[in-house]
């Protein structure tokens, strides 16, 4: 689906931060614990940990990049991106996060955004972008592969 918006990046500002990281901090505790990986008890701190190891100077911190997710008409901040240079993705990016908000989906806006990003990325020196998908998050991983992501890995588990 195209749009008829043009979407741009432009850096977060502290208090959009500020908003997202609250929301983003939650969010990951409620994945961590639908996919498993984590007990209920406990995931909201361990979330809050890894965030705070993760960005130490917020929207300074070092090789990680925040960015809000704008349309031009009308203007309109439709969502967030955090890109990142990282040991473990070699050679490319590294998107721990990436999100258009529910009043603005299947608008197109997140492929165009993803095209943004892989600008960014090449500026940066990347020559890809790496991410992770929780298995149970269907519409991002078919988002994903609709933009030409690969699968590189894929981590099972049988419950009983």
């Amino acid at each position: 689906m195209s749009t008829d918006a043009n979407v741009r990046l432009r850096p977060l500002s502290q208090s959009e931060f500020d908003t997202w990281s609250s929301i983003i901090i939650t969010d990951y505790a409620n994945d961590k614990v639908m996919s498993g990986n984590w007990p209920a008890e406990g995931a909201l701190e361990r979330s809050q940990a890894e965030f705070a190891k993760l960005l130490p100077e917020g929207v300074e911190t070092t090789n990680h990049y925040l960015f809000a997710i704008v349309t031009d008409h009308p203007p309109e901040h439709v969502g967030v991106a955090w890109l990142a240079l990282t040991d473990f993705a070699g050679s490319a990016a590294f998107l721990y996060d990436f999100v258009i908000f529910e009043p603005f989906r299947r608008r197109g806006y997140a492929l165009e955004a993803l095209s943004c990003l892989e600008d960014e990325a090449r500026k940066l020196g990347r020559n890809g972008i790496a991410l992770h998908v929780f298995g149970h998050n269907r519409a991002a991983r078919a988002l994903y592969e609709k933009a030409g992501f690969e699968i590189t890995n894929i981590n099972m588990i049988r419950r009983f």
